[in-house]
């Protein structure tokens, strides 16, 4: 569980590091499964946006209990899984990831989302970890983004270099097996990895049931902008009961 000075660094930062150890064993099994999607899905190499759309199995490590109980404490007891991700970032050709704010064009009303970045490889400065710009999150804002094209990206939409300084970035170091939990609104990139040793993580992305992941709204307004399109995202039930009474919750027997 977070102590109150981690509950604080959440809330003060926008992340926070818990003190969490994934399993020898799933982490193993995580990359079989990632190495079973690559092979049938291979320009998912880099980055896949949303692997519970190609296999479900990957759900079981993003409901683990402990992970469940750090998420609770963040957003509160009802609250659902609404995607995961994949950074594989792989050796020598891993594509960087822009300086930008989750969320921009995800169809939840209030904009509302825990992520959880679940460590595969040691995440270093060498091989491309995530940075952070602490405290970016606090005014509750999506701040001004435009397209960049540049093919050797992970996403493409960037933040104009007016809205953040990079000199406040800090590096989020994590050795396999370590989570960390951010904000929403939190300011954050990574460098491309031109290392020899692969940078993979994998997020899950958790939302309370007072908002609601609008399909209409996907459908009507974000599609275009997706590989994977967020008007069929599966909502999974995490805990509690929808509060909103409007998203449509998948349960699951895990």
């Amino acid at each position: 569980m977070l102590n109150k000075k981690q509950l604080e660094k959440y809330y003060e930062d926008g992340y926070v590091i818990p003190d969490f150890q994934m399993a020898e064993k799933e982490l193993l099994e995580i990359e079989k499964l990632h190495d079973q999607l690559i092979k049938k899905y291979p320009k998912y190499l880099n980055y896949c946006p949303a692997i519970l759309q190609y296999d479900e199995s990957f759900l079981k490590y993003c409901l683990n209990e402990k992970i469940l109980n750090l998420v609770e404490q963040l957003i509160g007891k009802d609250f659902a899984l609404w995607n995961s991700s994949f950074f594989a970032k792989p050796a020598f050709n891993g594509h960087a990831t822009p300086w930008h704010q989750d969320g921009q064009y995800w169809p939840i009303r209030p904009l509302a989302t825990c992520t959880v970045w679940l460590a595969i490889d040691d995440a270093t400065e060498e091989n491309g970890c995530l940075k952070f710009i602490k405290g970016s999150h606090r005014d509750k804002k999506l701040k001004k983004h435009e397209f960049n094209k540049n093919e050797n990206l992970t996403l493409h939409q960037e933040l104009l270099k007016t809205e953040y300084n990079e000199d406040d970035s800090v590096n989020l170091i994590l050795n396999r097996g370590q989570i960390s939990l951010h904000d929403v609104y939190l300011v954050h990139g990574s460098e491309a990895n031109f290392s020899p040793k692969s940078r993979r993580g994998m997020t899950m992305r958790f939302m309370p049931t007072t908002s609601v992941f609008d399909h209409k709204l996907a459908r009507e307004k974000y599609n275009n902008l997706n590989a994977s399109k967020y008007s069929d995202r599966k909502i999974y039930h995490a805990r509690g009961i929808d509060i909103s009474k409007k998203n449509i919750l998948h349960y699951t027997n895990m």
